[in-house]
């Protein structure tokens, strides 16, 4: 089988940051790496399955609430991946930050997370969630369109 776009792009390489990681017409693929692949450390689940409830309902409660595709987990613990249609670029940039901002200053209930709601409710580490977003978080607030390339 022909290898996916994502296994061609060389993770020792790769830091703490947001990218670009694919273009498909007019919906955009961002890697939103908050840890360093193959690194000391990996976000637990715990961690991961709160910021991407409070990741995805923020997203889909902003501005480009009817360009958000996906919000979701990356499968080896180092991020996530926001699907867009259009291009934002500098606005993606700004909904992570302030979904980030958010989650950061986040009390209170978890949106979706009740057995009816989710299927693991019982997975969640808030406190986790605000520290493993602070180092992507710091390094957005002098982001811009340009760093979004690998």
């Amino acid at each position: 089988m022909k290898k996916i776009a994502s296994f061609t792009v060389d993770h020792n390489k790769l830091d703490i940051g947001m990218y670009i990681s694919r273009i498909d017409g007019d919906i955009i693929t961002y890697d939103i790496r908050m840890v360093k692949p193959n690194g000391d450390y990996f976000m637990s689940t715990g961690s991961m399955h709160t910021i991407e409830h409070l990741f995805a309902t923020y997203a889909r409660n902003s501005a480009l609430t009817q360009d958000v595709i996906y919000v979701g987990p990356m499968g080896c613990r180092t991020g996530f991946y926001l699907i867009l249609r259009g291009e934002h670029h500098e606005e993606a940039i700004a909904l992570v930050r302030d979904a980030f901002e958010f989650i950061k200053s986040f009390e209170g209930d978890i949106p979706g997370n009740s057995a009816a709601e989710c299927g693991n409710y019982k997975d969640h580490d808030l406190s986790q969630a605000k520290k493993d977003i602070l180092p992507l978080l710091q390094k957005l607030q002098k982001y811009n369109k340009n760093n979004l390339q690998y």
